[in-house]
């Protein structure tokens, strides 16, 4: 192995949110997977303002092991806002995102440095089986990966989640984009780069629940389609112009019966069935504007995407990044 390629640097990312319960074994697994990957490294752990004891047990891992570094917020910022302050903090010649549920095997970490070695500049996990997930989960999975694909123009990759390797250069073209309802792994998509995928069977959680409920689930496909894709906007106003079109069809229709027959009959349910329908139809519009609005709204405010309350075994370059976000 050539002194020069020993010279890099791998740091893997891991947002971890109440994760007590598994956070010895992600530490060891990580441990065992970058010890053999014949680049340094460094764990990064990002505490998205945790409950539990993971807070204490990230510290100590970083007293007992420099390779492992820390960096806690002063309250839960979300998933999202982790993964991208663990990229902002990164040093590393690559940067690899993983959970710490242990789902997404630390092992396939190596075939992904792998294909970096090999010149690609994005390597993402593509899932072929999700064991230990109900139907539910995995049905509503499928169909949104192919949904977000139909709603935008950029080429996302489907059944992949934020579990890959980026190359640094991607990691500075992400430092640029700091909208705040952040949808990570469709933003490296539209930056583009060379791209691949390693192919890996998804493991059940290891211990502890799920962080994504349903209302979370709901909020992330909301990001995901609101930050890429403006056909919700235009198919509320396609929507305006036929309920538009048919309604002047109707007036003439009425308008008719009422000049040149005797048959128009006024009526309470008629009418109130017209009125349910347009005013339904009225407020679906201004809700989808109004996912629109609240998503302006929160980008104009400029706050920061989050605050670093403690850290541990950060280099100086690195501690010089807490007041840059």
């Amino acid at each position: 192995m050539s002194e020069k390629k020993k010279k890099k640097l791998i740091s893997v990312v891991v947002p971890v949110y109440n994760e007590e319960a598994v956070l010895s074994e992600t530490s060891k697994r990580l441990k065992q997977s970058m010890e053999t990957c014949g680049y340094d490294y460094e764990i990064l752990w990002v505490n998205d303002g945790s409950k539990d004891q993971t807070l204490a047990m990230a510290r100590e891992l970083c007293e007992k092991d420099k390779h492992f570094k820390l960096i806690s917020f002063s309250r839960n910022f979300g998933h999202q806002i982790a993964i991208t302050a663990g990229m902002d903090f990164s040093l590393g010649d690559a940067v690899v995102i993983i959970d710490a549920d242990l789902q997404d095997p630390p092992a396939v970490i190596l075939d992904m440095i792998q294909k970096w070695d090999e010149g690609y500049e994005v390597v993402y996990g593509k899932r072929l089986k999700r064991s230990g997930e109900t139907f539910f989960k995995k049905f509503t999975a499928k169909v949104f990966y192919r949904f977000i694909n139909m709603m935008t123009e950029v080429d996302m990759p489907v059944d992949v989640g934020d579990f890959r390797l980026i190359d640094r250069k991607v990691v500075d073209a992400l430092k640029l984009v700091n909208e705040r309802q952040r949808y990570v792994r469709g933003i490296i998509a539209w930056l583009g780069f060379k791209t691949t995928a390693v192919e890996y069977n998804r493991d059940k959680r290891f211990a502890g629940e799920t962080k994504y409920p349903l209302k979370k689930m709901i909020k992330f496909a909301l990001d995901a389609i609101t930050s890429f894709s403006y056909k919700p906007l235009r198919l509320a106003t396609y929507m305006g112009l036929i309920v538009s079109f048919f309604s002047f069809v109707y007036l003439l229709v009425v308008l008719f019966q009422g000049w040149f027959t005797d048959t128009t009959v006024p009526g309470w349910a008629s009418s109130m069935a017209v009125i349910l329908i347009f005013n339904g139809i009225i407020l679906m519009i201004l809700g989808v504007i109004g996912e629109y609005i609240g998503r302006i709204y929160d980008e104009v405010k400029g706050r920061p995407l989050y605050l670093v309350s403690y850290s541990e075994n950060l280099s100086e370059k690195q501690k010089g990044q807490l007041l840059q976000r």
